[in-house]
């Protein structure tokens, strides 16, 4: 399609409401797709984290126990 102007281009022959209405809603399920995940990735990190610290706290006591 050739347009004429940028406004023109804008305009999208007249479909703009449904042109950038479409891509304003895929860009909004992206960013929410890409929030969503580093989220999670945040989660499962501190998640990760935190079941080692309970897994080294557990062998410490058991070292401790095994010194009484």
């Amino acid at each position: 399609m050739h347009f004429e102007s940028l406004s023109d281009f804008f305009a999208m022959g007249g479909y703009a409401s449904y042109v950038w209405g479409a891509y304003g809603i895929s860009f909004a399920a992206m960013l929410w797709i890409l929030l969503t995940s580093l989220s999670k990735k945040r989660r499962l990190l501190a998640d990760i984290r935190n079941r080692m610290a309970r897994e080294q706290r557990i062998e410490d006591a058991k070292k401790l126990e095994n010194t009484l």
